[in-house]
């Protein structure tokens, strides 16, 4: 009986896990983009779900240059005791690197754009953490006792996750060409006293330029 619930819980949480969504809801869009109609859902070149349009007349092979942005927060976060303004400042800065590394590989990075140019701009529109929901195996009443006392404790994970929202535009006329909204979960809190970092969202970053690289990539092959 004990094996049998053991298997139940591991097949939970397996479940749960591939179920994590990457998409956004519409009523938590920030308004950062112009034009959120146009948006579909699509899968990413790893995989992800995410909400994205890609102008069907755009030609990425005319384009010799790219210009990034600096990402910035919108709306601008208020610093609190487990995200400092300094985390808040190093995870810009991370996203920066990041999409001008994975970017940098498929096209020169400059920093004055001109005629031939597309410009990126990035922009984290939320972090939050949060106590981790209830699981579905939790309806067992054994593990859901459990639960409920590790959240009393205050031992309980804590759900990181991390969502943007960016727009490429041609620089020439200033046209929007593709956009993506999307979100992820970054890597858990221990306890709710534990203070979050941008280790704890660099993995999501990380996905977010290398797909964003990819792209390109496949939009240059087809075009």
């Amino acid at each position: 009986m004990r094996k049998l619930f053991g298997m139940s819980l591991l097949a939970a949480f397996m479940g749960t896990a591939a179920c994590s969504s990457t998409t956004v809801a519409p009523e938590q869009y920030s308004g950062f983009l112009k034009d959120y109609s146009r948006l579909s859902e699509q899968r990413s070149p790893s995989g992800a779900k995410v909400a994205r349009w890609v102008d069907p007349d755009l030609q990425v092979a005319r384009y010799n240059q790219l210009f990034i942005e600096p990402s910035q927060f919108y709306p601008q976060p208020q610093p609190s005791a487990r995200l400092s303004q300094d985390t808040l400042r190093d995870i810009t800065r991370y996203y920066d690197s990041a999409l001008r590394r994975e970017l940098g590989k498929v096209m020169p990075i400059t920093d004055s754009p001109s005629v031939g140019t597309l410009v990126l701009r990035p922009a984290i529109t939320a972090v939050s953490v949060s106590t981790e929901g209830l699981q579905p195996y939790e309806v067992i009443p054994i593990a859901l006792v459990v639960a409920a006392a590790s959240t009393a404790a205050g031992t309980r994970d804590q759900q990181v996750e991390i969502a943007t929202e960016a727009a490429v535009i041609d620089a020439q006329n200033s046209r929007v060409v593709a956009q993506v909204v999307r979100k992820g979960a970054g890597v858990n809190l221990d306890n709710d006293q534990q203070v979050l970092s941008v280790d704890n969202v660099k993995p999501v970053i990380d996905g977010w330029a290398s797909d964003m690289r990819q792209s390109i990539e496949q939009l240059k092959a087809k075009r």
